[in-house]
């Protein structure tokens, strides 16, 4: 099973839910080498160009590639003057203006990221996508009915927390009772 965001839901995930997405389901993690999305010092043009276009259509077939482009421009990612870099299928100036369209979305998102308690949420899920994900057989060396009820005891664990937390912020934002 691949995971798939939509830029939708990328704009309004926080930084570790966009990381985990990116962690578990980049295509580049398994095509290419990292470095082939970054020109080496000296690199000539001619020779980028022929990279930067295959690490292009690499990310144009990767099911979180707007993860990985809300995350480069949450990070600052590319220069307007540097063509140096390829991340979520776009190059530096054309990551540097779209941060620069999207810049007060963007400082809201990382006010967002801040957000402590909102990050053990984002943590806590993205730790509960990863563990529902993995095959209780092969995680743990547990074999049959012991692993799938670790793996089951983990969940639950995440998920009460994952409660715990979304409870705690709803009372403290006035709702009577936690929808």
């Amino acid at each position: 099973m691949r995971y798939s965001m939509t830029p939708e839901q990328a704009r309004q995930s926080r930084r570790a839910v966009l990381q985990a997405a990116v962690d578990t389901a980049a295509v580049c993690t398994t095509l290419l080498a990292p470095d082939a999305f970054f020109r080496t010092d000296g690199e000539p043009q001619i020779t980028w160009q022929a990279r930067r276009t295959g690490a292009i259509r690499v990310c144009t077939g990767c099911p979180v590639r707007a993860a990985c482009e809300e995350l480069a421009l949450r990070d600052g990612d590319g220069r307007a003057d540097v063509d140096d870099m390829v991340r979520g299928g776009l190059t530096g100036p054309e990551l540097a203006a779209a941060r620069a369209r999207q810049a007060d979305r963007l400082a809201a998102a990382i006010d967002a990221d801040r957000d402590t308690e909102g990050q053990r949420l984002d943590d806590l899920t993205a730790e509960l996508q990863l563990t529902v994900l993995k095959n209780p057989d092969k995680a743990g060396g547990h074999r049959g009915s012991r692993g799938q009820a670790a793996q089951n005891t983990q969940v639950r664990l995440l998920a009460n927390q994952i409660r715990e937390i979304r409870t705690a912020r709803r009372a403290r934002a006035g709702w009577k009772a936690a929808a």
